[in-house]
């Protein structure tokens, strides 16, 4: 499938260093653009506070300071101003969503792929910063965690103890600049909206021949997979996309000559998905990149012959193929492809160009 957008999204834990890592000229060897809408110290408060709520909730795991989307861009948007196109993405993005953004328009190393990062806070400043001012000292444990009693955090000089620390009454001991986190942004359907979003904002500048759209979820097509730098599996993920762009194909094929999508999914899932969950099966859940590509391979030309046979239907016969007796058909074309008896009950007069249908003879 060609003209997909491609859009990643990532958690960043430290959000200081890939700002430096996508801004800096010194590291990024095709580095186009620049754009900033925070104020300054914004992304370095918004850091402190979001690792200072983390620790004081105990949360398990790593502290998200902020979110990243890697925009992928068609080659033909290269011809346009990089400042002003880094600045349509991000003022829209920032329009849209209310939230502050830091992003670089790149190439990589071998200019195969045009792309923008935009980077974006989870969370909006408040209109007015809440200060919270200490009634009494306030004593904290090593991990920073507020302990009620002076007893609890010193020993019995009245010192503190290791690592205990004292905030004196009358200062502040705790503010904040930034609402909670935006619950959107960690929601699995945000992608899905993002890419909507990107490639609207993508197709005003390409040609009608080049327009992007989004992967159509819960369809026939399979997704291809990116391979990243320096990728172990680069050779084996490389092989997997071109079969998923021969079965893919097929789907174009198939759709052109109106198959149904009812059609075409349940097509999918009797010669991909279900034989795909039975060797996991057979592997205790593990990917078998081998049989993935038999299956695979060996699909593609079922649904080639499934096309090629019912073409030469005439009109009544290829609805009865490809919706009324339709697992029959799907039996029929693995038998034509595999060489085994299935114990079809599809009658051959029918795809021999026939008018037999209705007899289901049984055959063998």
């Amino acid at each position: 499938m060609k003209n997909i957008c491609y859009v990643r999204q990532s958690s960043l834990k430290n959000l200081a260093g890939r700002i430096d890592y996508i801004s800096s000229e010194e590291r990024q060897e095709h580095l186009y653009a620049t754009y900033d809408t925070a104020p300054e110290g914004f992304w370095a408060d918004l850091a402190e506070e979001n690792q200072r709520d983390f620790l004081k909730h105990g949360t398990t795991g790593d502290c998200i300071e902020a979110r990243e989307f890697i925009i992928a861009l068609p080659t033909e948007m290269y011809q346009y101003d990089h400042q002003d196109l880094l600045k349509h993405f991000v003022d829209n993005y920032k329009e849209k969503y209310g939230v502050e953004c830091t992003a670089a328009l790149h190439h990589n190393k071998a200019m195969t792929n045009f792309h923008i990062h935009m980077i974006y806070a989870e969370r909006r400043e408040l209109a007015e910063p809440e200060i919270k001012i200490a009634t009494r000292n306030r004593y904290y444990d090593p991990q920073g965690h507020h302990v009620r009693t002076k007893k609890e955090a010193t020993d019995e000089k009245g010192e503190l103890l290791p690592g205990y620390t004292m905030i004196p009454k009358g200062e502040v001991y705790e503010k904040h600049r930034f609402e909670k986190k935006d619950p959107i942004f960690k929601d699995k359907a945000f992608l899905e909206e993002a890419k909507e979003f990107f490639t609207g904002l993508m197709n005003p500048y390409l040609s009608e021949k080049t327009q992007m759209f989004v992967f159509p979820k819960n369809s026939a097509y399979l997704p291809t997979k990116k391979i990243g730098k320096n990728n172990p599996r680069a050779a084996e993920i490389r092989e997997d996309n071109r079969l998923r762009d021969e079965w893919n194909k097929k789907v174009d094929l198939a759709r052109a000559w109106r198959v149904p999508q009812d059609s075409l999914l349940i097509v999918k899932r009797k010669l991909i998905t279900e034989p795909v969950r039975k060797s996991r099966t057979k592997t205790q859940g593990m990917y078998d990149a081998h049989a993935f590509r038999n299956i695979l391979a060996g699909a593609t030309k079922v649904l080639s012959v499934m096309v090629n046979r019912s073409r030469k239907l005439p009109g009544e016969e290829w609805y009865k193929a490809w919706v009324e007796f339709l697992d029959e058909f799907i039996t029929f074309c693995m038998e034509l492809v595999f060489g085994k008896n299935l114990h079809s009950r599809q009658p051959y007069e029918m795809m021999r160009g026939g008018n037999q249908y209705e007899k289901r003879s049984h055959i063998r």
